[in-house]
């Protein structure tokens, strides 16, 4: 699978967002300055719409972690359901098995999950799966095993006990899909329609 190898602080502060959750606060403090040796140059600069959607499609592609053709396939299958496609497709980036380990809060970014997932450490209704974009369906549970509970960082955040989204209960060791994400519970800076727009064009 194509991976983008840039530098993830880099891919952050050109969408002005930590995208990976890796950051912390040295990056938090530079997001408002692009890559680049002098950052932004001063002077009047205006952004096309065309460049506001691409870098909208970017940044969620780089949220999720996914390539171009992934991401593309996604879109896709939101476009060809009912409803509307910037919401469809949100809810099915939200339903990725990585992700949805993220938002049950035993991974402290997608990466991580991602990570767990492909190492064969996470099950769906008792069945092993790593394939990080595995759709989960409401009603699935999904579990992480023994061992993976012991991982240092999965310990920390158990006993943090990290915020939970209303469409995912908690369990022991994993959760279950209640229902599909409503609009409110997805990241809220995301302009989904300018993604539409730009697959559109």
């Amino acid at each position: 699978m194509v991976r983008n190898r840039s530098p993830k602080h880099k891919l952050s502060r050109r969408e002005g967002k930590d995208l990976f959750g890796t950051g912390g606060a040295s990056l938090q403090r530079r997001l408002e300055q692009p890559p680049g040796l002098h950052g932004r140059k001063p002077g009047r600069h205006r952004e096309s719409e065309y460049n506001r959607q691409l870098r909208e499609k970017q940044k969620v592609k780089r949220m999720y972690g996914m390539h171009e053709t992934q991401f593309l396939r996604f879109f896709s299958i939101a476009r060809r359901q009912r409803g509307i496609t910037g919401l469809t497709l949100l809810r099915l980036l939200e339903r990725r098995l990585d992700n949805v380990i993220y938002r049950l809060g035993l991974a402290r970014s997608r990466p991580q999950a991602r990570q767990f997932v492909s190492h064969g450490l996470v099950t769906v209704d008792g069945k092993k799966v790593n394939i990080p974009s595995f759709l989960v369906l409401p009603g699935q549970e999904i579990g992480m095993k023994d061992n993976a509970m012991k991982i240092p960082d999965v310990m920390e955040l158990r006993e943090a006990k990290p915020p939970v989204p209303g469409w995912l209960e908690p369990g022991n060791q994993g959760g279950v899909v209640l229902r599909e994400p409503n609009r409110e519970e997805i990241d809220s800076d995301i302009e989904e329609q300018r993604i539409v727009e730009f697959y559109s064009r």
